[in-house]
């Protein structure tokens, strides 16, 4: 009967280890926690500070800009419709004050090439050969132009006088003189209320009669009223306006037409300056002449024009 019952109990035990080991006890879980109802803050990102590139491209200056230096040929006419041929200088500002040269009648316009370069003070090639007795034309010994000054230049040739005046035709000339200050004053580039003008010996007429109302000083080598017009009372026109213009004389003792009538002038801005020799107009410009002429024109410059 025991071995029975050991035989039965046996399978039983048996499937019951077979299904415990089949349907193991499920593990104990530990509890995850729900996310949090509160939104995460959120973060403002921080961007790099920029720093500004500095341009390379050069500025552009306030105002017009210079014209090119090469001079330029000028086609004007006279009151009466004569055609003249002038040349224009431009200088290294804009606007600026303009400066009129009127040539004597052994020669013409080119009488000033050098003179006109060195006022317009652009680094332009001067003249290296010179003529024979023509000092003017020579700018080795001219004073130092100072680097911040720079002038409009027109030159222009009186009619008749290409190479040299033919004859003297002095009312035409007159309105030659006083044609040349308009056109310069209309010029691209100039100042029109800055305005002087040089000349020598018909020139140095031409420059006193034709400075008017607009025209700021004049500065005569040699005048002799050979306009027609007496220089004594060109200067006291000029001396009647508000404010009153200088008018500076230059002439030879014994050039006595010249000589006399830069005598005859006077004015609470008027200058004259009498040489010993005899010299006449462009012929005053030379190295040896004391005091220096080119330094006394620079010198006539400043006071004309304020500088």
């Amino acid at each position: 009967m025991n071995v029975q019952r050991t035989r039965i109990t046996c399978p039983i035990l048996l499937a019951a280890l077979v299904l415990a080991a089949c349907n193991p006890p499920a593990p104990t879980a530990t509890p995850t926690p729900l996310p949090s109802a509160t939104p995460p803050p959120v973060v403002t990102p921080v961007l790099p500070t920029l720093t500004p590139v500095p341009s390379t491209a050069t500025p552009t200056p306030a105002g017009p800009q210079p014209l090119p230096a090469n001079p330029q040929q000028v086609e004007f006419q006279a009151g009466d419709g004569q055609a003249l041929v002038g040349t224009y200088y431009p200088a290294a500002v804009n606007p600026a004050p303009v400066v009129v040269l009127m040539h004597w009648a052994p020669g013409d316009e080119r009488d000033w090439a050098a003179i006109a370069r060195w006022l317009q003070n652009r680094g332009l090639p001067l003249p290296v050969d010179t003529p024979q007795g023509q000092p003017w034309l020579d700018p080795s010994w001219f004073p130092s132009m100072p680097h911040y000054l720079s002038f409009a230049v027109f030159t222009f040739t009186f009619r008749g006088c290409e190479g040299g005046c033919q004859r003297f035709t002095r009312d035409a000339w007159l309105l030659d003189a006083r044609a040349a200050v308009q056109t310069a004053r209309e010029l691209e580039g100039v100042d029109p209320e800055r305005l002087v003008t040089i000349g020598a010996s018909i020139g140095a007429d031409g420059a006193v009669d034709a400075c008017d109302a607009g025209c700021l000083g004049a500065f005569s080598l040699s005048p002799g009223a050979y306009l027609n017009v007496p220089y004594d009372e060109a200067v006291a026109a000029m001396e009647a306006l508000e404010p009153p213009r200088p008018a500076w004389c230059l002439a030879g003792e014994m050039d006595s037409a010249s000589a006399s009538a830069c005598r005859s002038a006077s004015g609470t801005r008027y200058r004259a300056t009498i040489y010993s020799g005899a010299e006449h107009g462009m012929l005053l410009i030379q190295p040896e002449m004391d005091p220096n002429p080119m330094a006394l024109i620079l010198e006539f410059l400043r006071s004309a024009f304020g500088l």
